[in-house]
């Protein structure tokens, strides 16, 4: 599928050409959101979007339980780009369990999944899907996050859409990092 507005293969401004010099460099190719969406914004919404992966460093969370919320909230938007990115970084960089992700859609019942991890996507994906939480789902995360990591928690989870809706909207699709989109359509 095309992307609605056509990749920009050489930018003009210095900084991008940078950009794209050290995205090649890290994963073999300029990522799509970089060619279609960013080239085209001035650097400081770049800027912005380099931000949130900075304040994700800052967060109290485990690495694998943001990857998992992550990975939830595109998956529930069906932003294959964020899923297949949020895969890459989770597995091949941060060193988490596969079979994990494969049974993200299995949480509930998974026996991969701790009790905090499912109060945790149990929230998220509510929220996700209904933009509302019922008190019980709230009453029950609460159980196995501090305030803080709750508050950690709603971040990633509106801070996943921004990356979400972005690529949405564009019609931009998996870089096929880890050949996600195989899995969503066979799944």
């Amino acid at each position: 599928m095309e992307t609605f507005l056509p990749p920009v293969e050489n930018p003009n401004s210095l900084i991008m050409k940078l950009v794209y010099y050290f995205t090649r460099r890290q994963f073999g190719k300029v990522m799509t959101p970089l060619k279609v969406h960013s080239v085209r914004l001035p650097a400081a919404f770049g800027m912005f979007y380099g931000k949130i992966s900075e304040l994700d460093k800052k967060l109290e969370l485990p690495v694998e339980t943001v990857m998992l919320i992550r990975q939830q909230v595109a998956r529930i938007n069906v932003c294959l780009f964020c899923m297949d990115i949020g895969r890459y970084f989770g597995i091949q960089k941060a060193g988490l369990s596969e079979a994990k992700f494969d049974a993200l859609d299995q949480y509930n019942t998974s026996p991969l999944f701790s009790d905090g991890e499912r109060a945790a996507l149990n929230y998220v994906t509510e929220l996700t899907k209904d933009k509302k939480v019922n008190p019980d789902t709230f009453t029950r995360m609460a159980r196995y996050y501090s305030e803080r990591q709750i508050c950690e928690i709603v971040w990633l989870v509106a801070s996943e859409h921004v990356y979400n809706i972005t690529n949405i909207g564009l019609n931009i699709h998996s870089d096929m990092l880890c050949d996600i989109s195989k899995k969503f359509q066979n799944g």
